[in-house]
């Protein structure tokens, strides 16, 4: 599976695979790399925010 297609499938951008099996693991795991990817795109602007636009307005 693709980096892509499993990160939308993370975020709910795209339909699971009717055939993958369904385990209270594999939901687990998928709610924490649903929040970790999260956790990375507000890291992501907060630092893009902070390089970018701050020093326009000094």
């Amino acid at each position: 599976m693709g980096i892509f297609k499993q990160v939308a499938e993370y975020l709910y951008l795209k339909k699971r695979d009717p055939n993958a099996p369904h385990t209270p693991w594999m939901k687990y795991m998928h709610g924490m790399n649903r929040i970790s990817i999260l956790m990375f795109l507000v890291a992501l602007l907060i630092i893009l925010f902070k390089v970018i636009i701050l020093p326009l307005f000094r």
